[in-house]
């Protein structure tokens, strides 16, 4: 169905003692479930579930909130009502499409750009404690709308009932701790080079959550009472948002944003030296300007003012700096101008806003999903509404991810700085009835000497341009064809959402069949049909020595073999030798997408699968051979002092290797791997 073009407001109030943050049980199961807790709408609880129409992946987000009926009867509404809209979350990602960003860093568990749905009936408490059913009513909808009214009345009179949900412990995700610590170092000397003046730099925290979404978030913000909880789900996953900040607050043309910058302790005096910081103040200013700048590009000349500047407020578990930015909006100037202009918040970008988006995709590790981007509504009553999504676990499945960080300024510690990360994180685990594992004490950060692979404007491979895999034909067979596409159909699903065609795997056994040896590559994209590129070979490829040059690449190239080479490319080019991909923590993870391996007293080693390297099909079937064959983490003196290298790739197979400017490395391993490997008829399939 499509949004109505026309409604009246209907409020009718109803029985009921639920609290805000246990209201959401009372949709938990629905269709496309929602709950809001805290100050929304003046302050109460919204829920809802079963929308009149959801977005699709090519709508646009900003356009599609723009879509609302003409709604009469408001007059006589209840302060605060809200009736219905447009209810979800825009993910972080989405600032692609407002600014020139690049890509993200690698994202293990990739979530839709955007979760958004029209609701045309929600529950509503209001400040007072009195329950609401308030709908956007039409002619069309009234037996559907008195159904859901009967079917609300029921469920309030009842109650709700509570079932566990907890998260277990959540650790740093690769490069942990340590890599944090670099990134913020590194984010320093982007500053003291005067190519920004802040950024904020974040990393993810990862565990596994036992229960549901929704119970998880009745207990997490009854306890924690945040100002903008909210929580979202759908067939992707949750969103559970335990939120302090304010990014947006439209009502009639009056616009509001309340930036949150500095962040300390609770405890005695806390307030007061936040207060006082020199640091904290300039981080909030800067803040402040950014969105002053921000609503100026859609609000009327001379309105944009600050009400209240870094003042100290009380948050679950730490005190912020917060300030209060407002302005009218300008005749003509919608919802989604008003989103464009702002997106994404600026206290969670920095400032410059589209430099510092730069700096965070080739700084952190991973990329962020809607952590950092907003959740609310969009409402033809009560206008727009919108938190910063902060303090927000993400769940799919039994897998669950916090992402925590902060503003990095010329004089920021990096030590103190990711002990505010686990500031900011130990309330909302604890409070979902976990506990985060830190780091001790971290060893001392030697300088980086292996250059960064993003220098000089270099980008991230483009998922948009797709994903293959590579397979050796002999005598007309594709070795290990059923192991590369089942590879090929994983990326697909878990980065665009499609599946591979049931024929594909005929069509490589045609393509291979008349061929004694070749080349044969699978490439795939997102919405076309995969492409078969064979390339006759005319002898058994006997791979040279490959030199090896470091490079510091945050979080690798992940786990998927990207179509868009330019990134690679451009490193052999600039190193003059393979490029040999290192993380902030000094973990050595792959050689431009070949497998690393090194030899330490006859056993085999390579880097373990976290996410951040390709999950190769040699690596695979040398681990699960009778040889002593074992994944443990590299560092680059470790690879140095190994009796020899070699890695594991697609048509080369298994290739001796050197680090650039140390000796050739002797030993025949990879000579005899490479026979094995023939010999048992696999190939070197990676």
């Amino acid at each position: 169905m499509a949004v109505p073009q026309s409604a009246r407001l209907v409020t009718v109030p109803l029985e009921g003692e639920l609290g805000a943050a246990e209201a959401a049980l009372v949709v938990r199961g629905d269709a496309r479930p929602f709950a809001l807790a805290g100050s929304w709408a003046g302050g109460g609880a919204i829920v809802g579930s079963e929308p009149l129409f959801s977005g699709r992946p090519g709508d646009d987000p900003f356009e599609l909130v723009t879509r609302q009926p003409l709604v009469s009867g408001t007059s006589d509404a209840a302060a605060g009502a809200v009736g219905g809209g447009w209810f979800g979350w825009l993910g972080y990602g989405l600032g692609a499409h407002v600014e020139p960003v690049p890509p993200p860093p690698p994202r293990p568990l990739p979530q839709p750009s955007f979760a958004l749905a029209f609701y045309d009936h929600v529950l509503r408490l209001d400040s007072d404690g009195r329950w609401w059913f308030e709908a956007l009513w039409n002619d069309e909808r009234h037996a559907q709308l008195e159904q859901r009214l009967a079917l609300s009345r029921r469920r309030l009179a009842a109650g709700v009932e509570r079932l566990p949900a907890r998260l277990g412990t959540l650790r740093p995700a690769p490069p942990g701790g340590g890599g944090h610590v670099a990134a913020v170092a590194r984010c320093r000397e982007r500053i003291a080079a005067g190519e920004i003046f802040q950024a904020n730099v974040c990393m993810r925290l990862e565990g596994r959550v036992e229960g549901g979404a929704f119970d998880l978030f009745a207990a997490a913000a009854e306890e924690l009472r945040p100002a903008y909880a909210g929580v979202v789900g759908g067939e992707w996953g949750a969103v559970c948002s335990l939120s302090p900040e304010l990014f947006l607050r439209r009502r009639g043309r009056d616009v509001t944003s309340e930036p949150i910058k500095g962040t300390a302790p609770l405890g005695p005096g806390g307030a007061e030296r936040l207060a006082a910081s020199a640091k904290d103040r300039a981080e909030n200013v800067m803040i402040v300007d950014l969105m002053r700048n921000d609503l100026g590009r859609v609000c009327e000349y001379g309105s944009v003012r600050v009400v209240g500047l870094h003042e100290p407020r009380r948050a679950p578990g730490v005190w912020h700096l917060v300030s209060t930015v407002a302005g009218r909006l300008r005749e003509g100037a919608s919802d989604a101008d008003l989103l464009r202009a702002t997106f994404p918040p600026g206290s969670v970008t920095g400032a410059p806003k589209i430099q510092a988006m730069r700096v965070i995709a080739e700084l952190e590790a991973t990329g962020r999903e809607a952590y950092t981007g907003a959740l609310g509504y969009v409402s033809p009553v009560a206008g727009l509404e919108l938190n910063v999504a902060i303090r927000t676990l993400e769940l799919r499945g039994d897998r669950v991810w916090l992402g925590v960080g902060g503003g990095i300024v010329a004089d920021s510690d990096p030590e103190r700085e990711l002990e505010e990360c686990f500031v900011k994180g130990r309330p909302v685990v604890a409070a979902a009835g976990g506990r985060i594992d830190e780091p001790g004490t971290l060893p001392a950060q030697r300088p980086a000497h292996p250059p960064e692979a993003l220098a000089g404007g270099a980008d991230r491979p483009d998922p948009a341009h797709g994903v293959f895999s590579t397979m050796l034909v002999r005598r007309g067979r594709a070795i290990d064809a059923g192991r590369h596409l089942d590879r090929l159909a994983q990326s697909m699903s878990a980065l665009y959402g499609e599946r591979l065609p049931a024929g594909l795997a005929a069509r490589v056994r045609d393509a291979a069949s008349d061929h004694a040896l070749a080349r044969l590559r699978v490439l795939a994209s997102a919405g076309a049909a995969p492409e078969l590129d064979l390339s006759p070979l005319a002898a058994e490829p006997r791979p040279a020595t490959a030199t090896l040059a470091p490079a510091v690449l945050p979080g690798g190239l992940g786990a998927h073999k990207w179509r868009d080479r330019r990134l690679v490319a451009e490193l052999e080019r600039r190193l003059g030798a393979l490029p040999l991909l290192v993380d902030l923590d000094g973990d050595v993870l792959e050689a431009a997408m070949a497998n690393v391996w090194i030899v330490e007293d006859a056993a085999l080693v390579t880097p373990p699968l976290d996410g951040r390297l390709l999950p190769g099909i040699v690596r695979e079937r040398l681990l699960a051979s009778a040889l002593d064959a074992r994944e443990e983490r590299i560092d680059l003196e470790r690879l140095a002092a190994a009796d020899e290298i070699f890695l594991t790739s697609s048509v080369s197979g298994v290739t001796q290797a050197r680090l650039d400017g140390a000796e050739r490395s002797g030993g025949d391993t990879a000579a005899r791997l490479q026979r094995m490997l023939r010999d048992q008829a696999v190939g070197s399939a990676r």
